[in-house]
């Protein structure tokens, strides 16, 4: 049996082998107009409502971490696919599969997260489900999360509306989670103050969209990080997107761990980012309006969609150069989220 006949640890990585896997496998079995968007949720329209619907899988590792854990980082990333299709969260559910022999404290100390993380966000768990299976079944305990919310009637966003022309906006520094959630794996040490940035964005989101109408795309950069999600953004809407190194903001911390590790930042994880694609001329107000909140005081205008190299994302270093920003092909760091 070959390694292309069986699913790897890569095909959850968020880059080409989960595209892959989505694109030929998932996709194909269930195909219809809403689950072709390939957006972070679902856009329906039901009795002249327009409705926000995701679900999410956490399996990371470790469960805790600086910053969070598994608990609050499940309720965060649903209400951030919600936030992402521009609708206001309301309502969550949660279900557990709980492996046999996991701690009672640790368990209440995740519950407690989660109540916490929901209440900050302003959204309600109202339905969920538990499983235990047998020890070595599973890896102590995963968190399946799903949410709906309304979306305003004059808000269209979608990874399909990018344009030539628009402003990209990256709300702060990439890299802070997945570098953190891999200083804390077995035999591996760093000294170091980074922490989880995971944390809800609908209160930003829905402050910005009520600045512009003109936001076209909206996306956290969570698996694959900020490289995965423009390039699909790029195959989605047929666009060329053009970055600039020297604006891509990273901490000094984080950057230094990646170029020990080799690793590049804009292929790691985020849980407190979101990218926006919105036409040029509201693009200023869009920034300022980030800035005034807390998680977006690093935001900055890193780049901007063109109609050269459509599908692709072309980066300007910082000598002058250019080089192509792939999608990634795997996982760099896998169970990230």
């Amino acid at each position: 049996m070959n390694k292309s006949d069986i699913i790897t640890q890569d095909h959850g990585g968020g880059g080409k082998l989960s595209y892959n896997l989505i694109s030929e496998i998932i996709l194909p079995s269930f195909d219809n107009p809403c689950l072709s968007k390939l957006d972070d949720g679902a856009s329906l329209n039901i009795k002249g409502e327009k409705i926000a619907f995701s679900t999410d899988s956490y399996t990371v590792d470790p469960i805790f971490f600086p910053g969070g854990n598994i608990g609050d980082l499940s309720v965060n990333g649903t209400v951030n696919d919600i936030s992402m299709c521009g609708a206001a969260p309301l309502y969550l559910s949660a279900a557990l599969i709980i492996e046999e022999g996991f701690l009672i404290s640790d368990l209440k100390k995740i519950a407690q997260s989660m109540s916490k993380a929901a209440n900050k966000a302003g959204v309600k768990i109202v339905t969920g489900d538990t499983k235990v299976v047998p020890k070595g079944a599973a890896d102590k305990i995963f968190i399946n999360t799903a949410g709906i919310g309304f979306i305003p009637k004059n808000i269209n966003i979608s990874g399909h509306n990018a344009a030539p022309g628009d402003k990209i906006i990256l709300s702060g520094t990439i890299a802070d989670h997945g570098v953190t959630i891999l200083t804390q794996r077995k035999g591996i040490s760093f000294d170091t103050n980074l922490k989880s940035d995971s944390a809800a964005l609908n209160k930003i989101v829905e402050k910005i969209v009520s600045v512009s109408n003109n936001i076209h795309t909206l996306r956290d950069p969570t698996r694959g990080g900020v490289s995965a999600v423009l390039n699909e953004i790029a195959i989605q809407s047929k666009i060329g997107i053009k970055i600039y190194e020297d604006k891509i903001p990273v901490k000094k911390e984080a950057a230094g761990i990646c170029e020990m590790l080799g690793l590049d930042p804009l292929y790691i994880a985020n849980e407190g980012k979101f990218i926006i694609f919105v036409v040029k001329q509201d693009a200023d107000k869009i920034l300022a309006e980030i800035k005034r909140d807390k998680l977006g005081q690093d935001a900055v205008i890193i780049g901007e969609a063109v109609l050269d190299h459509p599908g692709k994302v072309i980066m300007e270093t910082k000598i002058g150069g250019t080089r192509i920003i792939d999608m990634p092909l795997g996982e760099q760091l896998p169970r990230i989220c």
